[in-house]
């Protein structure tokens, strides 16, 4: 189980990583919505101070699940981004949703397995 969890905090790692650095340096495709919805009020967000800001919340997420440093700290950063991504594709491009329900589930199980680093706040 600990291997699962570490190949897990690493894959969500790399991926915030190279996720949140693409939405500053663009060296991946564009994203193409089913929905032009979608598109209009992505185009708007990453347009404004917000998408750099979540990009930078999921590179400094990322690199703390990486290097293995503050990792609860990391996830409960993480869960209003994953939680909103996941809303965004159900809501909007359903077709999409994949890669967001991946980082939500990872992110949640996550939380799951470092859920005693957590009973002080409940």
């Amino acid at each position: 189980m600990n291997k699962l969890i570490l190949a897990l905090r690493i894959v969500l790692g790399v991926m915030l990583i190279v996720f949140g650095l693409n939405k500053f340096i663009e060296f991946l495709p564009a994203i193409e919505f089913a929905n032009p919805d979608a598109g209009i009020l992505f185009g708007a967000l990453a347009s404004s101070y917000i998408m750099k800001t979540v990009a930078l919340v999921e590179i400094i997420a990322g690199l703390l699940l990486v290097i293995n440093k503050f990792v609860p700290f990391a996830l409960v950063l993480l869960a209003p981004i994953s939680i909103n991504i996941v809303l965004f594709h159900a809501t909007l491009d359903p077709l999409g949703i994949a890669p967001g329900a991946f980082v939500f589930l990872v992110n949640s199980f996550l939380i799951l397995k470092n859920w005693g680093n957590y009973k002080t706040l409940f």
